[in-house]
C-alpha cells in the first residue's frame, strides 16, 4: 500500500512564498515521474509542474519563473517552492505520482490534497 503525506499549504500574502512537500511511503520498488497539479475554486484540475526520475522539468505556463519543483530521491519526496505568490494561485494542491511497488505494475497514486490560500 502506498501512502503521499502532503504538507506546506497555507495562508499567505502577495508576494509571498511556501513550499509544499509530499512523501511516499510503502514498499516502493521505484518512483518515476512525481508532479503537483492543482484545482482552484469552480475551475477543473490543472497540472502544475512535472519532474521526470531524470530530473527533467516541466511547468504550467502560469508559473514559469515563480514555482520551482525538485526531488529528494533518498526520502521519496518531491517539493514545490512557490514564490511571488499571486491570488489566483488559491487552489488545493494534489501531488501526483507514478511508482512502482515490489512485485507489482508500475500505477499513479494522489495526495490529499493541501489548501493554498494567498490573500491580504
Amino acid at each position: 500500500q502506498v501512502r503521499l503525506v502532503e504538507s506546506g499549504g497555507g495562508l499567505v500574502q502577495p508576494g509571498g512564498s511556501l513550499r509544499l512537500s509530499c512523501a511516499a511511503s510503502g514498499n516502493i520498488a521505484r518512483i518515476n515521474r512525481m508532479g503537483w497539479y492543482r484545482r482552484a475554486p469552480g475551475k477543473e484540475r490543472e497540472l502544475v509542474a512535472l519532474i521526470t526520475s531524470d530530473g527533467i522539468t516541466n511547468y504550467a505556463d502560469s508559473v514559469k519563473g515563480r514555482f520551482t519543483i525538485y526531488r529528494d530521491n533518498a526520502k521519496n519526496t518531491v517539493y514545490l517552492q512557490m514564490n511571488s505568490l499571486k491570488p489566483e494561485d488559491t487552489a488545493v494542491y494534489y501531488c501526483n505520482v507514478d511508482l512502482r511497488l515490489y512485485g507489482l505494475a508500475p500505477n499513479n497514486y494522489w495526495g490529499q490534497g493541501t489548501q493554498v490560500t494567498v490573500s491580504s
